[in-house]
């Protein structure tokens, strides 16, 4: 079996599963975000009372944090008054940051285990070898109930990523290269192991990108083998006892997919598709409204500090604007003590409340119609980030820096 196998087989209390095969399986941690009162509705609807376990249920308010409308206030109101009377022990309000940042800083992520969340991008969570995965509010209301979901056992493919990048091509551009390859429907309902040389090496933040971006090629769940890096981060967090599982030898992938990185060009994803993916060199000289570096996909110490030192000593044209969300207050707080935020202040930038932000067109930075936005998140089709009518390009946080530092699209090896 795969190591992602052998996580269901456990959970279901099973030796054995298959692709294929329907489990119903036990669930480690579950998250819920401002986004999903329709989960307390249903809970109620169903007849719950008190969820499962308070340990292993929380709230997270990062799509509308702070609240930019009287329906959004209410909404955390509502969840407020729900965590408080089933005593829920993890509960992160509007000053914590993303879900998928503040779980792992605060330990209830952890290798071998299942964890679902009302957002697609739970497989960032696949970087400490777990099982993540995004879940809809009715199947999230059964969780909270019981502790237990129905999983389809998925067929498995391989990623292999070879060699090293050159400076400043980072691992949004990897994944990026990736999805223009595989498509948007490269992996509908499969789970995607990352492997090879590059993954091995990588540290958390990096296996946290590449796990993010998996679900842009429909993929149910992501899956890295935790190396060093993910064993002592999950060490010194770990609220929760884990096992490490590891795929047999035999184990045969659907599909293995080589990918070798040596001389990749920062890449760019382009209006209004994520897997519609250029080299740097083919983009022209596009001007840029905004620039973005933020979110479960951009958000991290190491995002912000490329794009401070890309920027250091320089200052933005009073026309083009940077949003810098940090992922998390941790995050946020490292920063500032590091001074990475005073120099992207200095350069002009807008710092932000942890959280998404305008990655889901909600606030903090939305889109006028004919703007032109490079962002370091991770969807680009109409409207995302605010009107239909604005243009948005995916990069990595060197490259959106780099952008707004000239104006144009541009090429952060070169600056």
């Amino acid at each position: 079996m795969h190591a992602i196998e052998k996580i269901l087989a456990k959970a279901s209390g099973r030796t054995f599963v298959k692709a294929g095969e329907i489990i119903s399986a036990k669930v480690d941690f579950a998250e819920i975000n401002d986004l999903y009162l329709q989960t307390i509705k249903s809970f109620d609807e169903m007849g719950g009372e008190m969820v499962w376990d308070r340990n292993r249920l929380t709230f997270v308010f990062d799509h509308y944090a702070p609240a930019p409308t009287i329906k959004s206030a209410a909404i955390h109101q509502e969840m407020r008054d729900f965590a408080k009377v089933n005593h829920l022990t993890h509960h992160f309000d509007i000053n914590e940051g993303v879900c998928h940042q503040v779980m792992p800083e605060h330990g209830v992520i952890c290798p071998g285990t299942i964890v679902v969340a009302t957002d697609s991008h739970t497989t960032t969570h696949g970087a400490f070898g777990a099982f993540g995965t995004g879940i809809g509010a009715t199947d999230m209301a059964t969780v909270m109930m019981t502790g237990e979901l129905w999983f389809r056992v998925p067929e498995i493919i391989e990623i292999r990523i070879e060699g090293t990048p050159p400076k400043n091509v980072l691992p949004k551009d990897v994944v990026l290269s990736i999805l223009g390859k595989l498509k948007a429907d490269g992996a509908v309902y499969k789970a995607i192991e990352f492997s090879g040389s590059y993954i091995k090496q990588l540290d958390v933040p990096g296996r946290m990108v590449i796990c993010n971006m998996a679900v842009e090629m429909g993929a149910k769940t992501a899956y890295m083998q935790p190396n060093d890096a993910v064993l002592k981060y999950v060490g010194e967090r770990a609220q929760f006892p884990f096992e490490v599982h590891y795929s047999d030898e035999d184990f045969a992938f659907s599909e293995t997919h080589h990918f070798d990185i040596t001389h990749l060009s920062p890449q760019i994803a382009m209006p209004h598709s994520v897997d519609n993916v250029v080299a740097i060199e083919a983009v022209p000289q596009i001007k840029v409204n905004q620039g973005f570096i933020g979110t479960c996909t951009g958000g991290r110490v190491e995002d912000i500090a490329i794009a401070a030192k890309i920027l250091k000593g320089h200052k933005l044209d009073r026309y083009v604007r940077l949003v810098v969300i940090p992922a998390s207050k941790e995050v946020l707080q490292t920063c500032m003590k590091l001074g990475y935020i005073q120099d992207l202040i200095d350069a002009g930038a807008t710092i932000s409340t942890p959280g998404c932000g305008p990655c889901l067109g909600a606030h903090e930075g939305i889109l006028a119609p004919g703007e032109v936005c490079i962002t370091a998140s991770n969807r680009n089709f109409p409207g995302r980030m605010g009107s239909v009518a604005a243009e948005i390009y995916l990069a990595s946080p060197a490259t959106v820096a780099a952008s707004v530092k000239n104006g144009y699209i541009s090429d952060p090896r070169q600056v």
